[in-house]
């Protein structure tokens, strides 16, 4: 597991390790947290699929699946 990316977007989301365990989730939003993480996994589906593979639909099918808006 990529604990560095994870931790890049738990940061994104809000996250601050410099508190205490309550104060470092005070400011976390889990919903804008696993939005990111669904992004981060499309993107990566994005880059690995050959050029001629339609990609956009695969992509749009997961935003979809996960209600994350495109």
């Amino acid at each position: 597991m990529n604990s560095e990316l994870i931790k890049k977007l738990a940061e994104q989301a809000g996250f601050d390790d410099r508190g205490s365990n309550h104060t470092a989730y005070m400011n976390f939003d889990h919903e804008k947290f696993a939005e990111l993480i669904v992004w981060e996994c499309v993107r990566e589906f994005v880059r690995k699929q050959p050029v001629s593979v339609n990609v956009s639909n695969r992509a749009r099918h997961v935003f979809k699946h996960f209600g994350v808006e495109e």
